[in-house]
């Protein structure tokens, strides 16, 4: 049986338009080959369905851009983030220009209380950007 690290080659038939859009792709994202993309392909999408699931503590960045001018905006970001039963690890702000601040807030929880948290934040009064990246756990 072979150990948990050791690459396994396998063949994949694929019709030569899907073949090309592939090869388009590892050269327009830089890849060194189709193999490193693929694995990067069922990567994600392994992380996609454990956020499916829903049955296992993820992590997540929320990415906001919003206008600190907007009248207690935020505290009611702050607010939020407290009252969550997410874990929020760090966050990071920056200043874009006068009306803007760009801020990533590290999340780990279960999907749900990260997708409300992003949710409810998104969906404030003032926030102009917002959209949450989804990690978790995955194999080599």
């Amino acid at each position: 049986m072979p150990s948990s690290d050791e690459t396994i080659r396998f063949s994949v038939s694929l019709p030569k338009p899907l073949l090309d859009e592939l090869d388009d792709r590892v050269v327009n994202k830089g890849y060194a080959s189709r193999s490193e993309l693929v694995r990067d392909l069922i990567r994600e999408r392994i992380v996609e369905d454990i956020w499916e699931r829903g049955d296992e503590e993820v992590a997540g960045v929320l990415t906001i851009v919003y206008d600190h001018h907007q009248r207690e905006l935020t505290q009611h970001i702050l607010d939020i983030q407290h009252r969550q039963y997410v874990h929020v690890v760090a966050t990071t702000h920056v200043h874009m220009d006068h009306h803007n601040c760009l801020e990533t807030i590290i999340i780990r929880g279960m999907p749900a209380e990260i997708e409300r948290l992003s949710l409810e934040i998104g969906g404030l009064r003032g926030v102009r950007f917002a959209e949450l990246t989804r990690a978790s756990k995955v194999q080599n």
